[in-house]
């Protein structure tokens, strides 16, 4: 048994709905079919789940919606179109379009989750429609009747363990299921969305409740580059990667799958293969428990932007007790996030993310710390990248850090900080976001050329 979830972009058009139809026929193992929101169609197309976000503003704002939601609804009916779907599945998906409307807003937490939900939850209904139209024995199934119960954080939500019990009922189906990912319901019934590109984790809920075989992911490429193929000219494509590293170049910038789908097919020991929509006989990259290819020691080079650093020095830090405990929970009180946080002996360096900041809460927290650590050095960096060396075969070989830091040394680009976990997984180096390319690339040629 087979969980197979598309993308928005394998959804954009009729064309690729096509594309979608003929691989779930090809494999009757292919039961449950996850969906997204449809995405863009060309470079200037805008996605449903856009549009979707600009009908949320306009009822904010008391502006006029029917032209929104016209657009969208034509986005539907124009991929159900060539498959003759049944009338009442596109009645209803306008109808549940303009109910969006009729939602109260004032005090309502959830109003932008449901929003957004309906992207998916109405391309569901219309798969199924196409489904049933070219002879499949298929179904719409909503969250909430299939099992799938999460946390009451809007936009952020987690799954329930009790979900996986109650999607298990739904294992032996005579049906094809056809399922909106992205989002789930709370234990009062309201819609709650994983965090935006979450109907990753949708896939990886659906396969580990189901306890299937494979959790395929269909995507608009032929797998997982080991680098950014818009720096490397046609960089290597993994065929297979281990859950870890997956989530260490997920984290570090990889789009291709949601960092936080990797879980759930974790713990239920499921592989994941990433798929190509356009190209479904290539195989694709297979994530697993173990690697069986130990050939390489770098699978591959990440990189994300976006980071600011705070920089503290203090003569006999070491010496404090909870020196840091005090750092740690001046940031909680300005309600911030650390990605990562190095020591020496006299210094510790805070990674975080620069979104979280603006002018007047950095000076304010700078002045904080100053205030209560009294420091003999502080300092915040910003405009600062993030690039990482990825592959569990880096501690069964000596000199990854040599050959990484010669390697930006060779192009002079000057390391603020580094960072290696004991498990070896990963090296992570931080610069400034104007060598960002360089990096990658001297480093992408040195493991791989």
């Amino acid at each position: 048994m087979k969980v197979a979830k598309f993308g928005g972009s394998s959804l954009a058009s009729s064309g690729q709905v096509r594309k979608v139809l003929n691989i779930v026929k090809a494999d009757p193992a292919r039961r449950f079919v996850v969906v997204s929101a449809p995405g863009k169609r060309n470079p200037e197309d805008i996605k449903v789940t856009d549009l979707l976000i600009e009908l949320y503003h306009a009822c904010l704002e008391n502006k006029e919606t029917d032209s929104i939601i016209q657009t969208i609804y034509n986005r539907y009916q124009a991929i159900g179109a060539p498959f003759k779907v049944d009338e009442s599945i596109l009645k209803q998906i306008y109808k549940d379009l303009q109910s969006l409307t009729d939602m109260p807003i004032e005090n309502n937490r959830h109003f932008y989750d449901t929003v957004l939900a309906s992207g998916e939850d109405n391309n569901a209904k219309l798969i199924a429609g196409v489904f049933q139209a070219e002879g499949l024995k298929a179904r719409y199934i909503n969250p909430k009747e299939l099992g799938l119960i999460v946390t009451d954080e809007p936009q952020n939500a987690r799954i329930l363990p009790k979900s996986y019990t109650a999607i298990y009922q739904w294992r032996n189906s005579e049906e094809i299921l056809v399922i909106p990912g992205f989002f789930g319901y709370t234990e009062e019934g309201e819609v709650c969305t994983f965090s935006r590109g979450g109907s990753d984790i949708s896939g990886a809920i659906v396969a580990a409740g189901v306890k299937a075989s494979l959790y395929e992911n269909f995507t608009d490429v032929d797998g997982i580059f080991a680098a950014h193929p818009g720096y490397i000219h046609c960089p290597e494509s993994m065929t297979e990667v281990t859950y870890r590293e997956m989530r260490e170049l997920a984290y570090a910038g990889f789009s291709v799958f949601h960092e936080e789908a990797l879980m759930p097919s974790f713990r239920a020991k499921i592989p994941v293969v990433i798929k190509n929509t356009n190209n479904p006989q290539h195989p694709g990259t297979r994530i697993t428990t173990e690697r069986q290819n130990h050939d390489s020691p770098v699978v591959g080079i990440a990189s994300d932007g976006g980071f600011s650093m705070i920089y503290i020095s203090k003569y006999l830090m070491n010496r404090e007790v909870g020196f840091t405990l005090r750092v740690l929970e001046i940031l909680k009180a300005f309600g911030l996030n650390y990605e990562h946080m190095p020591s020496g002996i006299d210094d510790i360096s805070i990674i975080l993310r620069a979104n979280q900041l603006n002018p007047e809460l950095e000076e304010e927290l700078m002045r904080k710390i100053a205030y209560e650590i009294d420091p003999d050095e502080l300092r915040i960096t910003h405009d600062l990248t993030m690039v990482v060396v990825v592959g569990e075969g880096m501690k069964k070989r000596v000199g990854s850090m040599a050959e990484s830091t010669a390697a930006l040394a060779r192009k002079k680009i000057n390391i603020e900080m580094i960072n290696q976990g004991s498990s070896e997984v990963s090296i992570m180096f931080v610069i400034h976001k104007d060598r960002e390319q360089d990096a990658i690339r001297t480093l992408y040629y040195t493991f791989f050329e």
